[in-house]
């Protein structure tokens, strides 16, 4: 479990890492991050990394597709950990 903890940690910090990165790379005019690797950074468990860069930075914040595509990311985080937490019980 120590290494799946890890793995969150690292993902997180990466995804609001990529956050940061494409939030500067816009104010310059440069090459951007794909929206693509955006999303899937949130969906490897970076969610909440993601959200995190989102309200941060103040990036992505007016685009639907984040406004309402990352919360159900974590939404569905969650309700992936409580029924892991829930079957393992039984």
């Amino acid at each position: 479990m120590y290494y799946f903890y890890l793995y969150l940690a690292a993902v997180n910090l990466a995804a609001f890492a990529a956050m940061g990165l494409d939030k500067r790379r816009a104010r310059k005019g440069r090459w951007r991050i794909r929206e693509r690797t955006l999303f899937l950074l949130a969906l490897l468990g970076g969610s909440i990394g993601s959200l995190a860069g989102m309200q941060c930075f103040r990036h992505k914040t007016k685009h639907p597709r984040f406004v309402w595509g990352m919360p159900a990311i974590l939404a569905l985080h969650l309700l992936l950990a409580w029924l892991y937490f829930r079957l393992r019980r039984l």
